[in-house]
């Protein structure tokens, strides 16, 4: 049941955004009305671990969502770049997102950090874990495997458009012009 006038904070890299991050958001939004999406370490892309722009996680997150039915009013995606010290990170994510009243999140720096402020941080389910998981789409996507049916489909589909399968596939690689100087 849907409680009135409730705001969750979610928190994630989204490198890229899978099933388990779709479910997530689904579970989440049965719980609150309205759901603050915040696209953690902004600041970084075209990396090994974190291929994709800001930019772009948010593209893949509302094509999603959207696919999924889920209206622009129930949620906002917010990027929010990592701060210099932990201990200043709640303050950077309070002073760049609406006020909220719940957090969700399994990652234990985030949870130790937001409940030391004072917030209540629940855990997400985790939905088919082995599988819902950037580490292992990425590591699908090197390895040449199916990694399709990990996403949701309008975020396979703009992965491809932007060639995310070949960026991933580059960044992995050892920079040979580097090593030669």
């Amino acid at each position: 049941m849907v409680q009135v006038s409730r705001r969750a904070l979610f928190v994630g890299r989204f490198q890229p955004f899978h099933n388990g991050h779709l479910h997530a958001v689904r579970k989440i939004l049965e719980e609150n009305n309205e759901l603050l999406i915040v696209v953690g370490s902004a600041q970084m892309s075209h990396e090994p671990d974190n291929p994709f722009t800001a930019g772009e996680r948010l593209v893949m997150i509302r094509n999603a969502l959207s696919a999924d039915g889920v209206g622009a009013d129930r949620y906002m995606l917010i990027p929010i770049p990592d701060a210099p010290a932990h201990r200043v990170w709640v303050s950077q994510v309070e002073s760049q997102t609406p006020q909220f009243d719940i957090v969700y999140t399994n990652q234990s720096l985030t949870r130790r950090l937001l409940i030391e402020a004072g917030y209540e941080v629940r855990g997400i389910e985790l939905h088919m874990r082995d599988q819902y998981e950037a580490t292992e789409i990425r590591r699908r996507i090197l390895e040449g495997e199916d990694w399709e049916e990990l996403v949701p489909p309008r975020v396979y589909k703009y992965l491809k458009e932007i060639d995310g399968e070949g960026r991933i596939r580059d960044l992995a690689k050892t920079d040979s012009v580097n090593s030669n100087d």
